[in-house]
């Protein structure tokens, strides 16, 4: 396996959304200072909804999400109104009953011409958070999913794999599944956030699951991983229902 994927096997998806959300909490409550921004970049797919809801079910403290500043990892180019649209799930889940600030959520606009909205997306986001010397925003944590066939985000193993290289922080893609017009982080934010966590849970991920561990990299979570020096994986412990 290789050595800097971190394995957290659990027996439902719901252990997951709750282990995730009790130690994203956690990390909030290290952080210190509230004043600097805390960044962090979800993801859709199923396990999207648990995690926000089990989130819903910590006690809060007053400072607990103080200058959260919250961004996307992908997004489909739908309205908010589509409930294929990320944000929409996010914000009937998380951030309504969490009151969480307007201005400290950053949706990408894929409703609008993909060219403009990855603009305004990778401003944002490099306006907000502190920077590599390359000029990539450095996320807190990133929460990712992984699809049956490896992909992140909207990341797709049928791009080639010298997009691991590509310098763009945004970027337009068309998925393999629909919605087919997306917009999606690059590899190099992802590997610039100082956590990223993988929830991975569903039917039909165990062989895209075995392949990842032993860091095959025609996928793309495996090239993620062995450009990091950590990455955890939450993931159910039941074979036929691995990630």
């Amino acid at each position: 396996m290789t050595p800097n994927l971190y394995l957290r096997p659990f027996a439902t998806p719901e252990e997951i959304a709750r282990t995730a959300a009790l130690e994203f909490i956690g990390l909030l409550r290290r952080r210190g200072e509230v004043a600097s921004p805390f960044g962090i970049a979800l993801s859709g797919g199923r396990i999207a909804r648990t995690f926000y809801q089990a989130l819903t079910t910590v006690p809060p403290k007053p400072n607990d999400f103080i200058n959260v500043r919250f961004f996307w990892a992908d997004e489909r180019c739908v309205p908010p109104t589509d409930p294929e649209n990320n944000y929409t799930v996010a914000r009937q889940f998380l951030f309504e009953p969490l009151r969480i600030p307007v201005e400290n959520v950053h949706r990408i606009r894929g409703e609008t011409d993909p060219t403009y909205a990855v603009e305004e997306a990778e401003a944002e986001i490099c306006r907000l958070m502190p920077l590599t010397d390359s000029g990539q925003p450095i996320l807190d944590l990133i929460i990712l999913g992984m699809g049956e066939d490896g992909h992140v985000a909207s990341l797709f193993p049928q791009e080639n794999a010298a997009m691991a290289d590509d310098p763009r922080v945004y970027r337009k893609v068309t998925a393999t599944k629909p919605p087919l017009e997306r917009i999606t982080l690059g590899y190099q934010p992802i590997i610039a956030a100082k956590e990223v966590w993988v929830l991975v849970s569903g039917r039909g991920k165990a062989e895209a699951l075995e392949r990842v561990k032993k860091g095959d990299e025609a996928l793309p979570l495996a090239r993620v991983i062995a450009r990091r020096t950590h990455t955890t994986l939450f993931h159910e412990t039941n074979a036929s229902v691995i990630v």
